[in-house]
C-alpha cells in the first residue's frame, strides 16, 4: 500500500454519496490499497482498448419515444431455458478476496437477493462448492483450459456436482501480462490470496526451450483454445456450454458449428491484447452472424444501465458486470454489490420506459442514434 493512502474498510451501509452504480468505481480508491486497485482497474498495454470499451459507448444516443403503453413493463428474460428477472449478470472475477474478506461468498449472497446469475471464477478465493453452498439461484462456473486436460474436465465435473447450471469456457486469456499501472504501482498477490478450485493442482514447469523456441507459443499458449478441446469439453458437459472471449464473426460461427450453447462478446475488459476494438463496435456484426435467435451476451465497458440499454439495442440477450461488481463489494460487501445491481437495473428501467419499452425484446427492436464523426 502507499504512503499516505487512508484505507477504509467495507462499510456495512450504503454511503450517502452513491447516487448512480458509477459511483462505487469513484469511491474505490478509498476501499482498495492502490496497488490492487492498478491491478483490478488497469489494461493491458496503454490501455487503450480499456478506454475504448467505455468510450464507444458515447457513440451512440438513445431516441425517447411517447404513445407507448409501458404500464405492464418488466426486465424479465429466458437464458439457456431458465428465466431470469434481469439481464445484469455479475461477471467472473478471479481473486475477490483482494477487496473483501468475505470475497465471492459475499457476491454469492447479493447475487441470491437480487435475483442475479453469478458466474463463479475458476480463480476464485473461495472453492466453487463453498460459493455454490452460499446460494440457490441459477448461477455459472466459468472455466480456463488448464495445462492438463484431465484437470479442465475435473473442474468441469466438480461444479455440475455442486449445481451449477451452465459453463463459461473462456478463451481469450491463454497470456495475460500485468497492466503498466499494475506494474508501476508493483503489485503483487499478498500471500493469502489464493485460487482455492486449483490450489492442489500441480504447478506447471516452464520447460527447457531449444535455441529458437518461444516462451509464448512453446509455454503459454499450450493451454490455448483449439478446436479439439473445445469440442471435448462441450461433449463432456451434461450442462450448457457458453464460450467468452469471442470479437470475431468467424470464430463466432466456429464456436456455434462446435455446439457452444451460447457466445459471450468480450474483449476482456481490455485486460488481454491491447489495441483490439471496443467489444460494442463488434457487437452488432457477431449478432447478424449467429443470427437472432443464438444466445448472445456481452461484457466490457459497462458503467450504468444506460449502457446496459444500448448494449441490448445493438444485439446483446443480456450483460455482465466485471469492474462495477468488484468496486461495489470493496465498498460495501454483499450489501454493495446488491446495490450495484439494484442502481443497474433501475436506470435500465428507466430508459425502457422513457423510450416506450416494455420489454427486452422490444429494446432489441429499437434504433440507436450513431452519433456523427467529427470531420
Amino acid at each position: 500500500m502507499q504512503k499516505n493512502q487512508k484505507i477504509y474498510p467495507p462499510l456495512n451501509h450504503i454511503p450517502a454519496d452513491i447516487l448512480c452504480a458509477q459511483d462505487y468505481e469513484r469511491l474505490a480508491s478509498s476501499f482498495i490499497p492502490l496497488d490492487r486497485l492498478a491491478y483490478i482497474s488497469g489494461g493491458s498495454g496503454d490501455e487503450t482498448t480499456l478506454v475504448e470499451n467505455c468510450r464507444s459507448f458515447s457513440e451512440f444516443s438513445i431516441i425517447p419515444r411517447s404513445l407507448k403503453d409501458v404500464s405492464k413493463g418488466h426486465t424479465g428474460l429466458n437464458i439457456m431455458g431458465k428465466d431470469f428477472v434481469h439481464p445484469v449478470l455479475l461477471a467472473p472475477v478471479a481473486h475477490q478476496a483482494l477487496v473483501h474478506p468475505e470475497a465471492e461468498r459475499a457476491t454469492a449472497y447479493a447475487a441470491e437477493a437480487t435475483d442475479s446469475c453469478m458466474i463463479a471464477s475458476t480463480l476464485s478465493s473461495f472453492t466453487l462448492e463453498d460459493i455454490a453452498g452460499n446460494s440457490s439461484h441459477r448461477n455459472w462456473f466459468q472455466i480456463y483450459f488448464q495445462p492438463n486436460d484431465e484437470d479442465t474436465l475435473s473442474l468441469m465435473k466438480r461444479a455440475i456436482n455442486a449445481g451449477y447450471h451452465c459453463i463459461v469456457l473462456t478463451v481469450d486469456a491463454s497470456i495475460q501480462v500485468p497492466s503498466v499501472r499494475a506494474l508501476q504501482a508493483k503489485f503483487s498477490f499478498p500471500e493469502h490470496v489464493k485460487a482455492a478450485n486449483i490450489i492442489h493442482q500441480t504447478v506447471q514447469e516452464k520447460p527447457n526451450l531449444q535455441s529458437g523456441q518461444s516462451h509464448i507459443f512453446q509455454h503459454y499458449m499450450q493451454t490455448a483454445a483449439t478446436r479439439e478441446r473445445v469440442k471435448k469439453l462441450i461433449e463432456a458437459s451434461d450442462i450448457p456450454v457458453v464460450v467468452k472471449g469471442v470479437m470475431s464473426e468467424d470464430d463466432a460461427m466456429e464456436y456455434c458449428a462446435l455446439g457452444a450453447a451460447g457466445i459471450i462478446v468480450s474483449n476482456h475488459g481490455g485486460r488481454t491484447l491491447d489495441g483490439v476494438p471496443s467489444s460494442l463496435s463488434v457487437l452488432s456484426k457477431i449478432r447478424r452472424a449467429v443470427g437472432t435467435d443464438y444466445p448472445l451476451l456481452f461484457d466490457s465497458g459497462i458503467r450504468s444501465g444506460r449502457d446496459v440499454f444500448k448494449a441490448i439495442a445493438l444485439g446483446a440477450d443480456a450483460v455482465l458486470i466485471g469492474r462495477l461488481q468488484i468496486y461495489a463489494l470493496s465498498v460495501a460487501g454483499a450489501l454493495g454489490v446488491a446495490h450495484m445491481v439494484k442502481l443497474l437495473r433501475e436506470e435500465l428501467e428507466l430508459c425502457m420506459a422513457m423510450t416506450g419499452c416494455s420489454s427486452i425484446d422490444e429494446i432489441k427492436k429499437t434504433k440507436l442514434h450513431k452519433k456523427m464523426e467529427k470531420l
